[in-house]
């Protein structure tokens, strides 16, 4: 991917990352995830309806990397189905710790497929991933 268009996605959704703000509704299931080392800490909250997933909102104190990675994310999960979107966090996990993956399953999650050359930034964009395994674990426990 061209390094002006991986900026600028990276850019405009640390900016303007979509759905950010918590929502009063007992329907989403919330998880904190945060990094010991630096700034991130996310809450996040996902409703999912007949194993869809309706909507992702987050929000909380994150660097550049965690916050556009939580708005990518959400963006490339809301509608899936969960075997979908386990497959999809799958991949983007083995991307970032430089494992086989998918590259046409991710989409525009592709722009943090060099973050490994960061190796400090991985937990960054790995953060709102592990939010979505905690979700889906305690929805699949109900």
């Amino acid at each position: 991917m061209d390094k002006e268009i991986r900026r600028e996605i990276i850019l405009d959704n640390y900016q303007n990352p979509i759905n950010r703000g918590l929502v009063d509704d007992d329907s989403y299931i919330l998880k904190n995830t945060n990094n010991e080392s630096c700034i991130d800490n996310i809450d996040m909250m996902m409703k999912i309806e007949n194993d869809i997933v309706k909507n992702i909102v987050f929000d909380g104190e994150a660097c550049a990397i965690c916050t556009s990675a939580t708005s990518v994310l959400i963006k490339t999960l809301i509608g899936k189905n969960i075997k979908e979107v386990e497959n999809i966090i799958r991949n983007y996990q083995n991307m970032i710790n430089e494992k086989p993956y998918d590259k046409d399953l991710l989409g525009q999650l592709n722009v943090y497929d060099e973050i490994y050359m960061q190796p400090n930034r991985k937990t960054c964009a790995l953060l709102p991933s592990n939010a979505v395994i905690n979700i889906i674990k305690e929805y699949n426990e109900k």
